[in-house]
């Protein structure tokens, strides 16, 4: 029995968060009986429960600001440690999710290779270019990053573009690296009386709106977007699903563009209903993504595998997972309004067939089964150190 303990999500069952449903679809989604799964789980107390065949351990976080995410890590991997010896565990492995304990990692990589177990790393996307952070946590996330690349074992990376940065940045540690995406399914079926509900108290329209769903922070690029939109002339509706009410960038943008003044513009707040959610973007006209500094991410292959047209920024994470599934926007001023009014005019033949492609991108390269599969071989396969 191969055990994997993994840390660094909130934990399942996943609310939301990429990490969290990552977390919750490979624990689901288990092939093969050699594993034994253990996930840590945020929480205001100790204890244990089982979730999805596997170990769920709570992890108790003080509330101390910005180190709560570095003290969880910390204090996860101390029970990690403890369950091992208590249990006598060994050809296991330490699976962390996102860079966050690199100045910490060195002391336990050694305790657990002691125990022949190996520390396994997902760097995630560029953290430390998010400008929700002050220059000094930035430097500390790149500082972070570079000490966990040199002490894991093995390197994760849910994009082609992260693994390469990964390779030429800290190509003098020589790290292990693979590539194993993050994963979706395609929309088959969706619930048009949630949907009914929902759009009648939004007064939205099925095809009739664009939709962006994400956090509403400056590298998502809701700026670009929100103004581009107000300069088309098309008539369909700009659908955004955020958490905003407490936003300050919300209200910063509000105050610099006056968007409430376009009708057309529609703050619908979050959708915490898979099911609804899934409908909403099955029914959406297009769906416009700008993300620019994660890997492969999550809204962007939920939007291929329901929504037929897709707007993208032109970066390489996105190009990567879109392909020729998709059209593309840069962030200079006309480029995506005059995108939005060419594409308002596209024949639904061949709307239907960008949407094809879309969802057999989904299906080839990132089905949650082939992402399972592909994690399971590299668990059970990767030789004792």
């Amino acid at each position: 029995m191969k055990n994997i303990f993994i840390i660094g999500s909130k934990g399942i069952p996943a609310n939301y968060g990429g990490f969290e449903t990552f977390v919750e679809n490979l624990t689901k989604n288990k092939i093969s009986e050699d594993i034994k799964y253990h996930v840590a789980c945020l929480s205001d107390k100790n204890e244990e429960f089982e979730y999805n065949n596997a170990r769920c351990f709570k992890v108790q976080v003080p509330q101390i600001g910005p180190a709560k995410a570095v003290y969880y890590d910390i204090a996860a991997l101390k029970q990690i440690y403890q369950y091992v010896q208590d249990h006598q565990i060994d050809d296991a492995i330490v699976y962390i999710l996102a860079c966050r304990i690199g100045p910490f990692l060195n002391k336990y990589v050694k305790l657990f290779h002691q125990k022949n177990i190996q520390v396994f790393v997902n760097p995630d996307g560029h953290e430390f270019k998010r400008a929700k952070w002050n220059w000094f946590i930035r430097r500390y996330w790149k500082l972070s990053e570079r000490l966990m690349i040199k002490h894991a074992d093995y390197v994760i990376c849910d994009s082609k573009n992260i693994e390469k940065y990964i390779q030429e940045d800290y190509k003098k540690y020589h790290p292990q690296t693979t590539y194993i995406a993050y994963g979706a399914d395609v929309v088959d079926q969706t619930n048009e009386e949630k949907f009914d509900k929902w759009a009648q108290e939004h007064d939205v329209r099925r095809n009739e709106y664009y939709l962006i769903v994400g956090r509403f922070v400056p590298e998502n690029n809701y700026e670009t977007m929100i103004k581009e939109f107000m300069k088309t002339n098309t008539t369909k509706d700009l659908v955004i699903v955020t958490g905003y009410q407490d936003n300050k960038l919300y209200h910063v943008l509000k105050n610099k563009y006056h968007f409430e003044n376009d009708k057309r513009i529609k703050f619908v707040g979050t959708i915490y209903d898979d099911e609804l959610l899934k409908t909403v973007r099955h029914h959406a006209y297009g769906y416009l993504h700008g993300h620019e500094v994660g890997g492969t991410n999550p809204s962007l292959l939920e939007a291929l595998g329901s929504t037929k047209l897709n707007l993208l920024l032109n970066v390489g994470f996105n190009q990567e997972v879109g392909l020729d599934s998709c059209v593309y926007w840069g962030k200079e001023a006309g480029s995506l309004s005059q995108l939005i009014e060419h594409v308002d005019g596209f024949q639904q033949g061949y709307i239907d067939e960008l949407g094809e492609k879309s969802k057999k991108r989904i299906q080839e390269a990132y089905s949650w089964h082939k992402i399972v599969s592909d994690y399971e071989q590299l668990f059970l396969n990767k030789k004792e150190l």
